[in-house]
């Protein structure tokens, strides 16, 4: 149970540039927008559940910043509130746990929360924090049971953020976490030795040591790739089955990502759905996983990968002889690609006609050619 012990033993990492606050950008806006997408639906599914346990969940944000911009808008922890002071069931079951190592912030957060309008309606009142990430908190999340949470890392660089964290914040049931990954100040500290052991909290000792070697001489496009995927498997090591970036480019590179971890698939399909809604572009129906302005304002240049075509290969070839439910291909095949169930559909429909599966039932006896989850499909 997160409790005010949860105060005393959590350091969180310090947020230093206050620049970042001045206003609201376009890219901290769909990042806010996915996050708090996925918190609402999140707390939908686990409801039920957590209510007939011990009746609470949790919002958890550990670099929660001044809780508004200069230009006045509201930041997630605002708005998380103001949807719990809305929602009758949330209001008797959300706790919140909101921490900044600066001091300003810390203090203005709080101020903030106290004037939200109805803030009185919740039956937890919202913790604030100021303190630093380190030790103790990896050693609070590792060791202590968790109700299910859903969990918001945002530092400004990567002091603060490591493996262990993320693992303690997903290690027991219904408890999802989203963490800032700044590419650009990663990229370049991989191989700073100044900053070796923040690298080796992020990436594991061994791992961190390899992918210096790896990177080598590797070109801009090969090092995020590398990056991303060293980083996913070091997740998945520590038991974070599902990981899933979202890019955030400047031009055509990535400045940062978030990375959405989780143990289970109705977790990870949610997230998917929300990030490929998020996205500022689209190939063959295809998301790109990605939010840039440049994409959006010029979207031939978005891809040449034809990622739609590669499914409609893929799929015959991977179950060449095998009967399964759509739902089944749809969760054996789609972790760790951009595709979404509704790809799946259409990729089967359009393989039918090509007479490369049958389908239980066929087209001609569902209705509009619909491909529920349960239709059989057998590949040849």
């Amino acid at each position: 149970m997160i409790t005010s012990n949860l105060l005393e033993a959590v350091q969180v990492a310090q947020v230093a540039n206050d620049k970042f606050f001045d206003e609201q950008l376009d890219q901290s806006e769909t990042k806010a927008r996915i996050i708090q997408k996925y918190f609402y639906t999140w707390a939908k599914v686990v409801g039920p559940t957590a209510k007939a346990r011990d009746g609470k969940i949790a919002y958890i944000d550990l670099f929660a910043g001044p809780g508004r911009y200069k230009d006045g808008a509201a930041s997630t922890p605002l708005l998380v509130l103001e949807h719990a002071i809305n929602d009758t069931t949330l209001c008797g079951m959300l706790v919140t746990l909101f921490n900044d190592a600066d001091a300003n912030h810390s203090s203005t957060l709080q101020t903030e929360i106290d004037k939200l309008p109805g803030i009185e309606k919740l039956k937890f009142r919202p913790q604030v924090n100021c303190n630093e990430v380190g030790k103790d908190a990896e050693k609070f999340f590792n060791e202590t049971r968790l109700i299910p949470s859903f969990t918001f890392f945002d530092p400004f660089g990567y002091k603060g953020l490591s493996l262990k964290i993320v693992n303690g914040v997903i290690k027991d049931w219904g408890c999802d976490c989203v963490f800032f990954f700044n590419y650009g100040r990663i990229n370049a500290g991989i191989s700073n030795p100044k900053v070796e052991d923040h690298m080796d909290a992020l990436f594991g000792e061994q791992r961190a040591l390899s992918l210096r070697e790896t990177l080598k001489g590797k070109s801009p496009d090969d090092r995020e790739t590398l990056i991303l995927e060293e980083l996913s498997q070091a997740i998945k090591e520590m038991g974070g089955t599902f990981v899933l970036p979202f890019r955030f480019k400047r031009g055509k590179r990535t400045s940062h990502s978030i990375v959405f971890v989780s143990k289970h698939f109705r977790g990870y399909e949610i997230m998917k759905d929300i990030m490929a809604r998020e996205s500022s572009t689209e190939d063959q129906g295809v998301a790109s996983f990605a939010y840039s302005p440049a994409d959006a304002s010029t979207p031939l240049l978005f891809s040449l990968t034809q990622p739609f075509d590669k499914l409609l290969t893929d799929l015959p070839t991977v179950y060449s002889g095998e009967t399964l439910t759509m739902r089944q291909i749809y969760e054996d095949h789609s972790v760790d690609t951009p595709y979404l169930a509704r790809n799946y559909k259409q990729a089967l429909r359009e393989l039918e006609v090509k007479g490369k599966i049958t389908a239980d039932p066929p087209k001609s006896k569902r209705p509009g050619n619909s491909f529920a989850d349960h239709v059989k499909v057998t590949f040849k």
